[in-house]
Parts: structure tokens; C-alpha cells; sequence
């Protein structure tokens, strides 16, 4: 690898994201807009902690099939218009979602050290 690197690289906290990617069974989540429907069957979700604050949900980007079968993007905000509160009218389905992301986020048990270092 042709690459070097310096420095002693330091977290931001004034805002910290985690995006945590989950498979769904296909058939458990199905979207409708514009009176389509979309089997969706990956889901992205974005956590944050904006300076130190509890962790936040802030979107979640579905990826889903529609009727034609063509794979979509269909993105959720999570967060109302002034970043202080969860967004009215979001189906409970999609907190599910958020659930079970942040659930497996937790139980994976992810340790890491640097190579060499184990």
C-alpha cells in the first residue's frame, strides 16, 4: 500500500454518528407511497450524540423492492424541523426498524484492537 499517515487523531464530540445496517426478512416490512408498495429489505440507520447528548436516532434509509421488482432508496427522518424531538406521523413500523438496529448495534459484542496489538 502506497500510503503514509501522521498525527493523533481526535473524536469531534460536538456530534457523533454511528449508521448501523440491518437485513430484514423479506415480507415483514412492507412500504407504500403514492399507493405503491415496497418490499423492503435492507435498512440504514443513523444514531447520533450531539454534544454528549443520549444518543438519537436521525434517519433510516430503506432499501426496497417496488411492484416492478427495480430496487429503491426510500429515506425516513426521524428527527422534527428542529432537531430536538422525534418527527410526527413516522409509523410505529419504522421505530420497530430503529429497535432492532440499535438492539443489534448492542449484541454484537464488537471489540476491536489494531493489528498486532491483539
Amino acid at each position: 500500500m502506497d500510503l503514509s499517515a501522521t498525527g493523533e487523531p481526535v473524536i469531534v464530540q460536538e456530534c457523533t454518528q454511528v449508521h448501523v445496517g440491518v437485513d430484514l426478512r423479506p415480507g415483514t416490512l412492507t412500504l407504500t407511497r403514492n399507493g405503491k408498495d415496497f418490499a423492503a429489505y435492507h435498512a440504514l440507520v443513523q444514531f447520533a450524540s450531539v454534544h454528549a447528548k443520549p444518543w438519537a436516532a436521525q434517519e433510516v434509509k430503506l432499501s426496497a423492492k417496488g411492484p416492478d421488482g427495480e430496487s429503491v432508496g426510500l429515506t425516513v427522518d426521524l428527527l422534527n424541523d428542529t432537531w430536538d424531538g422525534p418527527r410526527a406521523g413516522v409509523p410505529a413500523t419504522i421505530w420497530k426498524v430503529v429497535a432492532l438496529a440499535a438492539t443489534s448495534a448492542g449484541d454484537v459484542g464488537i471489540t476491536y484492537a489494531p493489528p498486532g496489538r491483539a
